[in-house]
């Protein structure tokens, strides 16, 4: 099982290559470096440390060097898994799905008089 924390404590002593599936016996090793670098940027918790969708695209295609990763991402210092209460529940898990699927159903129906297929000949996804 991987360790996420540990992907961080790679990545800090410059040792991102270790992540790399052991069964592979080529692959770019500055490529490895830039894919887990422009995931840790992606995944920080101040959206304003997150990098825009084009500027993403740009380092994933080495047009733009990665910015270097300052912060350990949130999800790896603020979630914590010792509680899983609020991850369990002892509703009927039927039951909640029902009321969910009923009101989005009935709300999607309302909103979507036009019933008419986008192409003419063709039937109705959705009824």
């Amino acid at each position: 099982m991987f360790d996420a924390s540990q992907a961080w404590h790679l990545y800090e002593n410059n040792r991102q290559l270790e992540l790399v599936d052991s069964t592979l016996s080529k692959f770019n090793e500055e490529e490895v470096k830039r894919l887990i670098g422009v995931g840790l940027l992606c995944t920080q918790t101040l959206p304003s440390s997150r990098p825009s969708m084009s500027r993403v695209v740009a380092m994933l295609c080495g047009d733009i060097e990665v910015s270097t990763v300052n912060s350990k991402p949130g999800y790896l210092t603020e979630w914590t898994f010792d509680d899983v209460t609020s991850f369990v529940s002892d509703d009927d898990p039927a039951e909640e799905s029902s009321d969910y699927t009923s009101h989005y159903i009935s709300s999607a129906s309302l909103s979507n008089q036009d019933t008419t297929p986008p192409i003419s000949g063709a039937p109705a996804l959705l009824h």
